[in-house]
């Protein structure tokens, strides 16, 4: 990347045109998280109505829905371009959450889901796939985990305070909750517009297509082939699992301390709390990528998924309170260098593509942990079903374990023995 740094003016310049691109980044990570109705859409869904098992059904099918999207948007955002799909993706879950609003029909509200799911697919890769070609251009993916980091901070630490906030602007209407958030998510899509330059698969070449641009893969499907290795396949489905532990972890805790005594606001507060531990943690990222490696936080992260969902199992609400605090951010470290993984091993030409089969697949096992969760939680109890949930990371755990010790590229072998670098 030295000719591109230099042609640009020298580090100085390139550090300048870094920001330029990550501050609209930034600004969008905010706006784009400020769902007021994250923390209270399921009480909105009840006074609407719906039954339990309603509501279930649409939670259901709002993943399924985004998981099977997940592969041909991923193609739309590499062919039409990245940025496009997001505009597309916000849009599309606005308008939803304006219909949520001003519906109280079952079917209107199956029909928003799918088109929710939809848009979260839209979104889902391309922005991530964006943001790390934009940094290919300017020769500064080395820069990528921090600038990741940040993003992810941003958002999460976005998400806890709109929680916070939309209980607060609930107690007005509604429509002031659902109206707010989709209008966050209008003017996200008008800073990514005017501040963020588009990009499509085939503008795209990175250090790894090399002169592969012009004659690279004919499709997504060929490049997943070329660069699966077994290494990578094993990652995804770690990866996957990991995600299908925590985010029914995180969702399920507020069940699970409402039966072992804790008042609603509690709950609330402490969810939030999460979710703003989940934001800080990541910024510990880029140190914890030079000191240690994605290959090491791997498991670290697995076994503190798995020490919380243990802890949890005491049936003690202190303990559940203080794991849940103090251990569910270690894995949004590892989504972070994960996500560096993914990047660095798919060629830039079907990026989105790519990632998008990669959360196809995350999406799949979460809706898979859900109900077995749900499952355990249901026959042996809140408390002990979340114990016996602990085996999902311990397994990913053992999967991962003898990528770790043979040290297994992710990434595919460079052709050129200059190009080599470290996986």
């Amino acid at each position: 990347m030295t000719g591109t740094t230099e042609a640009m003016g020298g580090p100085v310049a390139v550090d300048h045109a870094v920001r330029h691109v990550t501050r609209p980044f930034y600004v969008y990570a905010v706006l784009a998280n400020s769902l007021f109705q994250r923390g209270v859409f399921v009480i909105f869904l009840y006074q609407r109505g719906f039954s339990a098992a309603q509501v279930a059904l649409l939670q259901t099918l709002l993943y399924l829905v985004s998981g099977v999207a997940e592969l041909p948007t991923g193609v739309i955002a590499d062919r039409v371009g990245r940025r496009a799909s997001i505009v597309i993706g916000q849009l599309l879950i606005a308008g939803c959450l304006l219909g949520q609003v001003a519906s109280d029909h079952y079917w209107v509200f199956l029909a928003l889901f799918v088109g929710q799911g939809v848009g979260m697919a839209c979104v889902s890769g391309s922005d991530t796939a964006l943001l790390y070609d934009l940094l290919v251009r300017r020769g500064a993916t080395a820069g990528y985990v921090r600038i990741r980091s940040r993003f992810t901070m941003l958002g999460t630490v976005t998400s806890g305070a709109a929680i916070v906030l939309g209980g607060q602007l609930q107690q007005i209407s509604w429509g002031v909750v659902y109206v707010a958030s989709a209008s966050c998510l209008v003017l996200a899509v008008v800073v990514l517009r005017s501040g963020v330059p588009e990009i499509r698969g085939a503008d795209a070449v990175d250090e790894r297509d090399g002169a592969e641009g012009a004659h690279g893969d004919a499709t997504a499907w060929r490049a997943m082939l070329r660069v699966a290795t077994p290494a990578l396949v094993t990652l995804v489905v770690v990866s996957g699992l990991m995600h299908a532990t925590l985010t029914p972890y995180v969702i399920f805790t507020q069940k699970t301390l409402s039966d072992q005594g804790a008042g609603t606001a509690w709950v609330s507060v402490v969810i939030s709390a999460g979710f703003l531990a989940g934001g800080l943690t990541p910024l510990l990222s880029d140190r914890a990528d030079r000191r240690i490696g994605y290959r090491m936080v791997v498991p670290v992260a697995l076994l503190t998924l798995a020490a919380a969902l243990g802890l949890t199992g005491l049936g003690l609400v202190w303990v559940t309170i203080a794991a849940f605090l103090l251990l569910v951010g270690i894995p949004e470290i590892t989504a972070v260098l994960v996500d560096n993984a993914f990047n660095e091993a798919v060629p830039s030409r079907h990026r989105a593509s790519l990632l998008s089969m990669i959360a196809f697949v995350e999406s799949v096992l979460i809706g898979i942990g859900y109900l077995v969760l749900g499952a355990l939680m249901d026959g042996l109890g809140s408390s002990a079903g979340m114990a016996a949930y602990a085996a999902v990371p311990v397994l990913a755990c053992l999967l991962w374990l003898p990528v770790l010790v043979r040290g297994a590229r992710v990434s595919p072998e460079p052709k050129d023995p200059a190009d080599r670098k470290a996986p």
